[in-house]
């Protein structure tokens, strides 16, 4: 197996369509996440993907066998597009074999981290050291058998919505649903509620950092078919509610930023609106709408199956990878003991210093 690692810049038409093909070949890889798009554009934000995203292109016999992104550093490796990114894997048929020990070694890093890597990912079995999931709609057979489906599961949110949605109109005003809207007044007023959130829940506000704003920003301007930004909008009584901007591939819609009117809070526009996105997606060639990491209520009643994901690092020997290990054993050793929420602190700082690192860049 030849690994040869290149910028996201330097990807050939062939390439590009290449990476393309594999991904339609297995529906576990239509993320845009995983897609050469979404390294391209990391390219034309001024982050730090810029200078340290890489491409790892496997190949056999001169045949093109998959491809793999990352933010590479001096010593260790991130998601490319890290704390953005909501997905990492091989785009690769599943059946291709290769340590991932020589793909960190092709990027010249001791360490590669991952955080949401595709658990279904063999090669890497063997570092994943824990799991998560994210949640996903299956939209294949069409809204109304879904939604027959999820009523038959015994999910209540379509009732629910549909009552408050009356409720709404009747106290507040008309409901208009905006799909691919283009307002960019809208827009702002999403990533102004989006930071008021973080400020009020104590979260890292990851617009501070800059280059994710402009990466959002660039992503709503680009409407092209397979790849881009999808926003949408819930107006009521001529007053924005609720407003959803998703990442758009090929036929997956992957919800991304949400966020509403807390002065309708208890009409629900948020799930309204995402009630409306499923039925539009559903009618223009959309498949899925995946609702990445995250359990709140409304995504387990709206799913349709979940997709789990998996944290670890593939580690060459070195300093950093002895650093990660340790960091890791003092995480599984307070999650193993029984101290309540203190069991997760561990994990909790974890994940807090590597947003902060993805934020800022590789070391």
């Amino acid at each position: 197996m030849q690994i040869d690692v290149i910028s996201p810049t330097e990807l050939s038409e062939g390439d590009v369509a290449a990476w393309a093909s594999l991904q339609s070949q297995d529906r576990s890889l239509a993320s845009p996440f995983l897609s050469p798009y979404w390294a391209q554009a990391l390219m034309e934000v001024d982050g730090p993907d810029r200078k340290n995203g890489k491409i790892a292109i496997l190949s056999q016999g001169g045949e093109t066998k998959g491809f793999m992104a990352a933010r590479a550093g001096r010593f260790t490796a991130l998601p490319i597009g890290a704390p953005m990114c909501d997905y990492q894997a091989l785009v690769a048929p599943r059946d291709l074999t290769v340590d991932p020990q020589r793909i960190a070694r092709a990027f010249g890093v001791s360490r590669m981290d991952f955080h949401t890597l595709l658990a279904d990912q063999a090669n890497f079995t063997p570092f994943m050291r824990g799991y998560s999931e994210g949640q996903v709609v299956d939209l294949a057979e069409g809204y109304e058998a879904y939604e027959t489906a999820r009523k038959a599961a015994g999910s209540g949110v379509f009732k629910d919505t549909a009552k408050k949605g009356r409720k709404m109109q009747a106290e507040v005003g008309e409901i208009v649903f905006t799909p691919m809207s283009d307002s960019q007044a809208d827009f702002d007023q999403l990533i102004d509620w989006k930071r008021q959130q973080y400020r009020t829940t104590r979260q890292t506000d990851i617009f501070d950092a800059g280059w994710p704003l402009d990466l959002i920003r660039g992503l709503f301007g680009r409407v092209g078919p397979g790849f881009g930004g999808a926003f949408f909008t819930l107006h009521v009584g001529g007053k924005l509610a609720a407003a959803h901007f998703a990442f758009r591939g090929a036929d997956q819609l992957h919800a991304w930023f949400i966020a509403h009117d807390d002065e309708l809070a208890r009409y629900s526009p948020g799930v309204a609106l995402i009630i409306e996105i499923l039925k539009w997606g559903a009618a223009n060639g959309f498949r899925e709408l995946d609702f990445g990491a995250g359990d709140q209520r409304f995504k387990l009643q709206l799913a349709t199956h979940p997709r789990k994901v998996a944290h670890g690092f593939v580690g060459r020997p070195s300093p950093a990878t002895l650093m990660r290990g340790a960091e890791y054993g003092v995480r599984a050793a307070a999650e193993a003991l029984p101290l309540g929420r203190a069991s997760a602190l561990p994990g909790k700082a974890m994940r807090r210093l590597d947003l902060l690192r993805a934020l800022g860049g590789p070391s």
